[in-house]
C-alpha cells in the first residue's frame, strides 16, 4: 500500500512518516502543494492524507484538481481547520474524511486503514495459487500447511507479484510498491528479493520467471490454470 502524506510541519510530518512505514506502508512525503499534485497525476496511489496550508498551492486546489483528473485515489484531509462549514466544503469537493488536528495516530491509521479498504475496487483477503496461501490482511504466508518466514519486503515483494499472476512487471514497478521516493534503493535490491523469495518457493512448486529485459512474473501452477491458452506468453 503506498501513501502520499502532504504536510508542511517537518516535526508532523517526520512523525507520521516513521509510523506510516513501521505500519507497512510505502510513505511518499512532500510539503508543497505544486509536488504534491505533480505527484498524484504521476504516481498511483492508495490513499492522499492532505493539509490544506501549503506552499506553492493550497490543499483544496490539489484536491479539485485530482478530482478534475477524475482520479479515485481516497483523500483524508488532515487540518487545524475545525469549522463545520470547511470540513463540509472539503469533503462536498470530494474529500472522503477530514481529520482536525491535534489527532490521536491510532485514529488517523484506523481512518487510513478503512479508506484504503473502500478504495480497493476488488478486496482479495485471501490469495491463492497453487500450494501458496496469502493473508494480505494478517500479512502472512503459507506452502500448504507450513508458514513462510519473510520479511516485511520479501512479503511486500510477493504480495505484489501474486496479485498480478501471470503477469509481467518491471523492476521499477516492484521498487515503487516496495520504497518511497527518499529510499535509496537500486534494481540490484529487487534482484536479491527476487532470488531469495524464488529460493523460498521452489519446495511448493510456485516459480518467478525472469522475462528478459522487462521484468518478472509470478507463474500460475497447471492446476489454477482452467481456461488458459496453452503456451501463451503471459501479458506484460
Amino acid at each position: 500500500m503506498r501513501i502520499l502524506l502532504v504536510e508542511d510541519d517537518e516535526l508532523l510530518a517526520d512523525g507520521l512518516v516513521k509510523a506510516l512505514r513501521q505500519s507497512g506502508y510505502v510513505t511518499d512525503w512532500t510539503r508543497d502543494g505544486k509536488q504534491a499534485d505533480a505527484w498524484l497525476a504521476d504516481q498511483n496511489y492508495d490513499l492522499a492524507i492532505l493539509d490544506l496550508g501549503l506552499p506553492g498551492l493550497e490543499g483544496s486546489e490539489v484536491l479539485q484538481r485530482l478530482r478534475g483528473r477524475r482520479q479515485p485515489v481516497p483523500v483524508l484531509i488532515l487540518s487545524a481547520r475545525e469549522a463545520l462549514e470547511e470540513r463540509v466544503r472539503l469533503l462536498d469537493l470530494g474529500a472522503d474524511d477530514y481529520l482536525v488536528k491535534p489527532v490521536a495516530l491510532t485514529e488517523l491509521e484506523a481512518r487510513a486503514r478503512a479508506l484504503i479498504r473502500r478504495g480497493r475496487t476488488q478486496p482479495e483477503p485471501e490469495l491463492r495459487l497453487g500450494k501458496l496461501r496469502l493473508d494480505t490482511v494478517g500479512k502472512r504466508a503459507w506452502l500448504g500447511e507450513e508458514p513462510l518466514d519473510l520479511t516485511a519486503r520479501e512479503w511486500a515483494a510477493l504480495e505484489f507479484l501474486a496479485s498480478r499472476a501471470n503477469r509481467i512487471v518491471s523492476k521499477e514497478q516492484i521498487m515503487q510498491s516496495l520504497y518511497s521516493w527518499d529510499e535509496d534503493i537500486t534494481p540490484n535490491a529487487i534482484e536479491k528479493f527476487i532470488s531469495r523469495l524464488r529460493v523460498k518457493l521452489e519446495t511448493g512448486g510456485i516459480s518467478i520467471r525472469t522475462v528478459r529485459g522487462l521484468g518478472y512474473y509470478l507463474e500460475k501452477p497447471k492446476e489454477d490454470e482452467a481456461g488458459s491458452h496453452g503456451d501463451e506468453p503471459p501479458p506484460a
